[in-house]
């Protein structure tokens, strides 16, 4: 204090006070840059350290409600982290272009050209999109596409006549039945039907099977899920995708703690098998799991596969945590030209201030499907 009085005699009251005032935001800036770089760091390495700006305050020489009101409002902006985009577009066509070279490599060594059949049935416009999306994706990288469309009163029969064939045909290694399927005909025997060796969908009992199997027995041959081109059954698309998109921007999955939002056959349960062979500790939440939100902000890495728009907020994510959105949902969007617009199952704006990185919605996982079906096609063609 004595030290404190002889200062402000040394000069003029309004000059004292603003020196002061000067070295007070440095010294408080310091420490608040220090705390924001210890937070990415640790957040990064999968150990996050949750501090809120008050908590943050307490390590200072001083409480943060002493410091000046500007410098108030710029550490507030300091604080307000952004996660990063993870662009599914660019990572698919890079694995495009990898296939692509695959498949000139086959052509030209093997005498193999890779062919994947498609059976759409009936008329429905979104159906028919995405099988005019995926014969364009097969041209593109050298794959030969069989399109089999029929009208939506084909007996199941009939399909299933269709469905030996293509099992017998040497040309075709991929067989692709377009979901849904009208109501008259049994999805389930028509999925069994197909070999499990051109099941590319990865839909087929045995190959599920194959995947939920651990190999930790004595005798049992082990599999490198690192490397998928290397795994001997097919695996379904888009839990693929999913684990290709954390791989491919450098987050570690071992000794994680991963959650997966959602248990469906499609999607849930298949990348929680996938998370956990790759050393994550895994948790699935589902419509019936307490405390929903306090499981989820636990997580390292999150996958959100639900089907409800916006339902992960972003007080469920931990800070730096790795966000991977499976949903496509349709909202209102009256301002839009299209009256709606697609959002995912997680709030992105909010979210995206807390997690480390993140999928948008869309440009996101959608993408990483149909280039997950080409590759199975590539490595059915191999085996064959």
């Amino acid at each position: 204090r004595h030290h404190h009085n002889q200062c402000t005699h040394s000069y003029p009251p309004g000059g004292a006070i603003n020196q002061v005032s000067n070295i007070f935001e440095r010294v408080y800036q310091v420490c608040l840059l220090v705390a924001v770089i210890a937070i990415s760091l640790t957040s990064y390495q999968g150990t996050a350290l949750t501090l809120s700006p008050h908590q943050l305050s307490k390590t200072s020489f001083f409480t943060r409600d002493s410091a000046p009101s500007s410098f108030r409002a710029r550490s507030n902006n300091i604080l307000k982290m952004t996660g990063e985009d993870i662009d599914g577009k660019a990572i698919a066509a890079t694995i495009r272009q990898e296939i692509t070279e695959e498949v000139t490599k086959l052509k030209t060594e093997s005498d193999k050209t890779p062919g994947l059949a498609v059976i759409l049935v009936g008329s429905r416009r979104d159906s028919q999109t995405y099988v005019r999306m995926k014969k364009k994706a097969c041209e593109e990288c050298g794959i030969a596409s069989f399109g089999f469309d029929y009208p939506e009163n084909i007996t199941q029969d009939e399909l299933l006549g269709k469905i030996r064939e293509l099992n017998d045909d040497p040309k075709v290694h991929g067989i692709l039945v377009q979901l849904p399927l009208p109501s008259h005909i049994e999805e389930g025997t028509i999925l069994n039907a197909v070999l499990p060796s051109k099941d590319v969908d990865g839909l087929h009992p045995l190959n599920t099977a194959a995947l939920c199997s651990t190999s930790t027995h004595a005798g049992a041959t082990k599999i490198n899920w690192a490397d998928f081109n290397t795994i001997p059954f097919h695996i379904p698309c888009t839990p693929q995708g999913c684990i290709e998109l954390i791989d491919r921007s450098g987050v570690a999955f071992k000794g994680a703690n991963a959650v997966v939002i959602g248990r469906s056959n499609l999607v849930g349960l298949p990348v929680a098998m996938l998370l956990m062979h790759r050393d994550a500790t895994v948790t699935i939440v589902h419509s019936k799991t307490a405390n929903k939100e306090q499981v989820v902000s636990a997580a390292d890495i999150v996958v959100a596969a639900v089907g409800r728009a916006h339902m992960v907020k972003k007080e469920w994510i931990k800070p730096g945590a790795i966000v991977i959105d499976v949903g496509i949902n349709s909202v209102d969007a009256p301002n839009t030209k299209r009256g709606y617009k697609l959002v995912g199952d997680v709030d992105y704006e909010g979210a995206k201030e807390v997690a480390g990185k993140i999928t948008p919605v869309p440009g996101g996982v959608g993408p990483m499907t149909i280039a997950m079906l080409l590759r199975n096609t590539m490595n059915s063609c191999k085996r064959s």
